[in-house]
């Protein structure tokens, strides 16, 4: 076991409204990691073999990048944030939530389901490009990472901050009696955060295996009323990144963990039972298939912008080389469904010659109107939504 047990009392609350079966004291056991800062681990032959492998998937991924590529690689960063959201239980289909960002950046409000898994994207985003870049991660970068996270969750009051009470997951609602698994009690939060800290400073590991142990022992500890579970998912994608594994292209892993959900969950009971060694076997094997099906997305998007131009070429009336409409081809990966205010900021330029270039490709039939309505439009890339539902199928 990565860890021990500690039988606690729960105290009696005869003013808590619930049945009297849940008002009277009872006995639980806390779990408490063991330390992984000095964490010695030797693989195995064919361990090390799959880790390999699992890591190279993930270096070809990243072989192909250049900065023109960069709307591609947001686009990877999007699908991971939803797949996350999706372990949870937040279940939205591409184009339903493409269709609420665009409505989302125009100022317009979108059900909170929607706007959970935004925020989602928006902290994936954070972890990835400032957490990923400073010199030591210490337990106020999960804070920041959460903070986002949680900003217009329902359950939002709790955002940034590490939890000050006792929390547990399945059995009831009003103990941690009988419940299926009991995290370390808050007083020990503070140093067990920072013990991964320092797990996650040092690279005597190989990227990927340190990733796994991280992200379990995340998992773990638990530190936050809600929101854990896709905390500790963008964790993932910063060690990846800190580490030069992907520095670029991220890995939808979560894609794989939410194909297999009840499998994942497994794995990380088997971690603290002690079973580290098929949690990592599990981990990258998740992150090699999700390399691969992030591999073979980007060639499908990339030839689907090579046929977005060649309709344009084939128009009535072809743009100039320098045009607006190609620059928003190049980004149109980045955001499948598109308005005026958000190809003004991803081309850099104006307002008119945005509008401009839709037009061009609406008339090309790269665009499509959601609309009739000339207020707060917005137009949808042909095909891209239904590359990205194969994606995040898993397909």
């Amino acid at each position: 076991m990565r860890g021990r047990l500690e039988r606690r009392r729960w105290r009696a609350d005869p003013d808590l409204y619930a049945p009297a079966r849940y008002r009277r004291p009872c006995d639980y056991e806390v779990f408490i990691p063991d330390p992984i800062a000095a964490l010695d681990i030797e693989l195995s032959g064919d361990l090390a073999g799959v880790v390999s492998d699992a890591e190279s998937a993930i270096a070809a991924l990243n072989a192909a990048s250049r900065p023109a590529l960069l709307p591609l690689a947001r686009l990877l960063l999007r699908t991971e944030a939803i797949a996350s959201s999706r372990v949870e239980g937040m279940q939205m289909d591409a184009q339903a939530l493409a269709r609420a960002e665009a409505r989302y950046d125009t100022g317009i409000t979108v059900g909170p389901e929607a706007t959970e898994i935004l925020a989602n994207i928006d902290a994936m985003q954070l972890a990835v490009e400032e957490a990923a870049a400073i010199q030591e991660l210490t337990p106020s970068h999960f804070e920041e990472i959460h903070a986002v996270l949680l900003k217009s969750a329902a359950r939002s009051a709790g955002a940034g901050a590490t939890r000050d009470e006792q929390n547990w997951i399945g059995g009831n609602d009003y103990n941690p009696c009988g419940a299926d698994f009991v995290p370390p009690p808050p007083e020990t939060l503070g140093s067990l955060l920072t013990d991964l800290c320092t797990f996650c400073s040092d690279e005597a590991l190989p990227p990927l295996v340190q990733a796994a142990i991280a992200h379990a022992q995340f998992e773990t500890i638990h530190p936050f009323n809600d929101g854990n579970g896709r905390t500790g998912r963008a964790l993932v994608q910063v060690l990846l990144r800190r580490r030069g594994l992907a520095p670029d292209y991220i890995p939808p892993i979560s894609i794989a963990l939410a194909a297999e959900r009840q499998q994942y969950i497994s794995g990380l009971e088997g971690y603290r039972a002690g079973a580290v060694d098929e949690w990592i076997e599990q981990f990258a094997v998740a992150s090699a298939r999700a390399a691969q099906l992030a591999r073979r997305y980007l060639d499908h998007v990339r030839g689907l912008q090579a046929s977005w131009r060649e309709r344009l070429r084939a128009s009535a009336s072809p743009p100039r080389a320098d045009a607006v409409a190609w620059r928003l081809i190049d980004v149109l990966p980045a955001h499948p469904i598109i308005t005026v205010p958000v190809g003004v900021t991803a081309t850099e330029r104006s307002k008119p010659q945005v509008n401009i270039g839709i037009n061009q490709l609406a008339v090309a039939g790269v665009l499509t109107p959601l609309s009739d309505s000339q207020r707060n439009r917005s137009w949808e890339a042909v095909g891209l939504l239904d590359l990205l539902a194969a994606l995040e199928e898993g397909r």
